[in-house]
């Protein structure tokens, strides 16, 4: 870490400019809403600027770890409600982006599943997924240390590989009964 007099104007504006997109995008995987991930990012910079010194030289991840915790409190205060829109359907792609139905089953799939794990596996998981973060990196966001970010990685691709298997199960079966319907009216129609 830098002192604080280091850490002036043009520190700042070359932070903001590298990370400015991906906190609004992480704010945004996650809401919803693009007013609130801006309102989150502008936050985050602010929480930045008075807490500069605090911040590590490799920045992203503690950006990633202020910005998680800034949505736990709104999330915090607004318990009443629901976060805007549930895990399982934030982000659902065109489908002109995806070059074959299958992917777009798989990724309705994956989604599906990880909506069934703790939201401590989930976040952990967009960090590395989504958010493209080492291990060392996710550990600094979570505030955990690197080995029990390892371990809890691990668990967690363990119960989404086991939360995959059981949701592409029912789908499997349920294309299979579609793909049976579908033959028994060719063969009715010839």
């Amino acid at each position: 870490m830098k002192p604080t007099g280091e850490r002036d104007e043009r520190w700042f504006t070359s932070v903001y400019a590298a990370h400015y997109r991906n906190i609004v995008a992480y704010g945004l995987r996650r809401t919803a809403d693009m007013d609130v991930s801006v309102e989150l990012a502008q936050e985050v910079f602010t929480v930045a600027w008075r807490r500069r010194a605090d911040v590590p030289d490799r920045e992203l991840p503690w950006l990633y770890g202020v910005a998680r915790r800034l949505l736990a409190n709104l999330w915090r205060v607004q318990r009443a409600r629901p976060p805007t829109m549930p895990f399982a359907e934030m982000g659902q792609p065109a489908t002109s982006s995806w070059p074959h139905p299958e992917s777009r089953v798989e990724m309705v799939d994956l989604r599906r599943a990880l909506s069934t794990l703790p939201e401590a596996d989930q976040e952990l998981l967009r960090l590395i997924g989504w958010e493209r973060m080492s291990v060392a990196e996710a550990a600094s966001a979570l505030g955990c240390s690197r080995t029990a970010a390892a371990v809890r990685l691990h668990r967690a691709r363990r119960r989404l590989k086991s939360a995959i298997d059981s949701t592409t199960g029912v789908t499997a079966q349920r294309n299979d009964s579609i793909s049976e319907r579908g033959e028994s009216a060719r063969i009715a129609a010839s």
